[in-house]
């Protein structure tokens, strides 16, 4: 399953977009996810992980390239370890 970097900001604008207008935001998803770090889902046939990973890697070529392409879990795992160590 892929993502691609517009659905992301344009859902991170509707949040911020609810929220500033009064209206709650109740989820206990986003109240989990530190400022600076964002939620994303990998997802194959069977489960979904989640993982909650800085901003910063927006700026990365290569985690943008995985966002907008599927992959399998086992390369995001990978990205995000090497992001990491860098």
């Amino acid at each position: 399953m892929g993502f691609r970097l517009p659905d992301i900001v344009s859902a991170k604008q509707l949040l911020r977009r609810s929220s500033s207008n009064g209206s709650q935001v109740t989820s206990t998803v986003a109240a989990d996810v530190p400022k600076g770090y964002l939620a994303v889902y990998v997802a194959d046939d069977c489960r979904m992980m989640r993982f909650v990973i800085p901003v910063s890697y927006l700026n990365q070529p290569s985690f943008q390239e995985l966002l907008t392409i599927p992959c399998r879990e086992e390369a995001f795992i990978n990205l995000i370890s090497h992001l990491n160590s860098s």
